[in-house]
């Protein structure tokens, strides 16, 4: 693991981050207020004027309010309530009632938020405000285990400085912010990123099972973190001895070490047993999203093709240059790696793919932050003094336009 002086570092970077970003957030609040609603897509005029929030109890308590926006309202209210919530909108769904929106989001998250919310009542906090706070310590938490394994992977290829910067890349990646909001992005990338990290401790009896137990984590999380099935695959075959086979089979330790590839698998089925009837309901009948839906989310890029094509919307297509350069970056970056770190580049790949390919094609900026091929590539780029000073500036200014309209519930990702 990293040496102590270069955990220093990263905890240092770390905490200054969270400390500017969050004091950048509340600044922003208290200097100005955006023109209401936000046209930047057909449906967010409706969810983004001056009373949208009216009738969202979660999402309008004051305490760290500037950290709570849009999914974060179903997070909370899991944790606080359940998924059953009387407090959160349903979907009715025709021959099967009305469902809870709370079922279109993965169970660990506000779970582990609800856990962490009970001592912080003894500060006086109400509930909401308590799950609040947890969720945000939970999500830096994550973002900073993120950052020491990024250093862990790639400090052999990279050194020491190289290290660092990739783990600096992900704090100021340009959807960055979400890993100090109540969203799920900080606790997944710290449970993928650490799982990942483990893996490549081929000489550790260990490493394998316990990466594989964070992969079951993560899954639980994000949906997407089936896809680490492929390095847990990847990381097990090599504990094989390909060559003397078929005279020698694998000894019954080294398969019985392969079952555990299985477990982001297993994961997703005992939480399809539970929950995964629901997802699928609210999923298809309220956001249109589906896995590996190519001729349906083809046939919505015609159409976002064809309104950017008239010229008339600035606002769509600032937006979607933003999810288009996420997209091609995270794709150029996990062929750019997949040589050294075929399951780094394969995990980003499936998370990627997965995104791209599931009906509607919004919030990728966000979705693409998990993919940990970004940041090593760019960690290569950063050699050049000019290009690391070129893409943080970049990145940060970037980063600090999608905060503030986070902050103001304004349409990012």
């Amino acid at each position: 693991m990293p040496g102590v002086r270069p955990v220093r570092i990263i905890a240092l970077i770390w905490l200054a981050w969270a400390v500017l970003l969050i004091g950048f957030q509340n600044l922003v609040a208290a200097r100005f207020e955006p023109r209401r609603p936000d046209y930047v897509l057909p449906w967010t005029p409706s969810e983004t004027g001056h009373t949208s929030r009216d009738d969202k109890p979660y999402l309008i308590e004051p305490f760290m309010n500037a950290q709570v926006s849009w999914d974060s309202e179903f997070y909370l209210s899991i944790a606080t309530r359940g998924y059953d919530d009387p407090y959160v909108r349903g979907v009715f769904i025709p021959g099967v009632g009305s469902v809870s929106m709370n079922y279109a989001f993965f169970p660990f998250y506000p779970l582990v938020t609800g856990i962490v919310a009970v001592p912080l009542r003894v500060l006086g906090l109400n509930p909401v405000a308590a799950a609040t706070l947890a969720g945000v310590l939970i999500s830096l938490l994550g973002a900073l285990a993120a950052m020491l394994a990024l250093y862990d992977i790639t400090r052999d290829e990279l050194g020491r400085s190289g290290g660092l910067r990739a783990a600096f890349y992900l704090l100021i990646f340009p959807s960055g912010f979400f890993l100090a909001q109540v969203y799920t992005e900080g606790l997944f990338v710290g449970l993928a990123f650490v799982s990942l990290a483990l893996l490549r401790r081929r000489h550790v009896a260990w490493a394998l099972p316990a990466a594989a137990a964070l992969a079951m984590l993560a899954t639980w999380t994000r949906a997407v973190g089936l896809a680490l099935v492929f390095p847990l695959a990847l990381a097990w075959a090599r504990e094989v001895d390909w060559g003397g086979l078929p005279a020698r089979l694998p000894s019954w330790r080294t398969l019985a070490r392969g079952l555990l590839v299985l477990a982001p698998i297993l994961a997703h089925l005992i939480w399809r047993a539970s929950l995964g009837a629901k997802f699928d309901l609210v999923e298809a009948y309220w956001f249109g999203r589906g896995l590996l839906v190519v001729e349906r989310t083809l046939k919505n890029w015609q159409q976002i093709v064809a309104v950017l094509s008239a010229g008339e919307y600035p606002q769509t297509l600032a937006y979607y240059s933003i999810e288009v350069f996420g997209v091609a970056l995270a794709l150029i970056a996990c062929l750019a790696v997949a040589r050294r770190y075929p399951g780094v580049a394969l995990f980003g790949l499936a998370a990627t793919v997965v995104a791209l390919t599931s009906g509607w094609p919004q919030s990728l900026i966000r979705y693409v932050l998990v993919a940990p091929a970004i940041y090593i590539f760019l960690a290569r780029l950063g050699r050049h003094p000019a290009f690391d000073r070129a893409w943080t500036l970049a990145s940060a200014l970037l980063m600090g336009l999608l905060a503030t309209l986070f902050t103001f519930d304004m349409w990012v990702a």
